[in-house]
């Protein structure tokens, strides 16, 4: 089986994470010097490429903002929560059904790129992992390791036990992040714009924290919250050496 991926960005990193195994790329014919960029290093990397009309890639793609070129990679793997946790990991996200498609591939790419070393979430009410989230993750979901549970909540009940303290992001919360210690294993969770965290969630918690805000706006989008929250936890620990 493979999936479609689809965008220049999203294309390129596909490549870089699974090489040969990319079944075949497919790029709108033309004289793009970027497009022409890619063309070359998918053929050094042993793949398969078929220059083919912008109107096959419509069609291909279900007319989807493809810019010139798809590719069928591999199917994602997901982790279990038992290899997770035997791992030992130190900084995971948790997202609380998310399903903004949007949101969630940025969350994804802040994770990769802050080395979180796991996103979790649910099978139900998250965001499906579709060619708009891989677009709007600009290729991150291929380096990204991803846990998908049925309930969160025994998730992170199964994560407390395991020693990683839970830190919800919560708007409303009385405490800031930063008050919190951070520097050892730690999960930070977020929930979705509108909603935020559920009730269940919350009371599961180490603590719940908010960000420090000043202006006259009192909440985030829910990538960017979490994307500031990690370079949190990369400050105290770069400053604890």
């Amino acid at each position: 089986m493979s999936r479609m991926v689809c965008g220049i960005q999203p294309v390129r990193e596909a490549i870089r994470a699974h090489g040969s195994k990319i079944v075949r790329v497919c790029i709108e014919t033309g004289d793009s010097t970027e497009l022409g960029r890619l063309e070359k290093f998918a053929r050094d990397n042993s793949i398969s490429v078929e220059r083919v009309e912008r109107r096959d890639l419509d069609r291909l793609t279900k007319a989807a903002r493809h810019q010139g070129v798809l590719a069928y990679a591999p199917e994602l793997k997901f982790e279990t929560l038992a290899t997770l946790l035997d791992s030992k990991p130190t900084f995971v996200i948790l997202l609380d059904e998310l399903e903004d498609p949007q949101n969630f591939g940025a969350v994804i790419r802040s994770a990769v790129a802050l080395g979180a070393d796991a996103l979790v979430f649910p099978e139900h009410h998250s965001a499906p992992l579709s060619m708009a989230t891989f677009r709007a993750s600009a290729g991150a979901v291929e380096h990204a390791r991803l846990c998908r549970v049925s309930s969160l909540t025994s998730a992170m009940g199964a994560m407390l036990q395991s020693g990683i303290e839970i830190f919800g992001l919560d708007a409303q919360a009385q405490n800031e992040l930063h008050s919190v210690d951070l520097r050892g294993p730690v999960a930070l969770v977020v929930g979705a714009e509108g909603k935020g965290l559920r009730k269940t969630v919350k009371q599961l918690c180490t603590s719940v924290v908010k960000l420090p805000m000043s202006g006259p706006i009192a909440s985030l989008n829910a990538s960017v919250a979490i994307a500031i929250a990690q370079y949190e936890v990369l400050r105290q620990r770069a400053l604890n050496g």
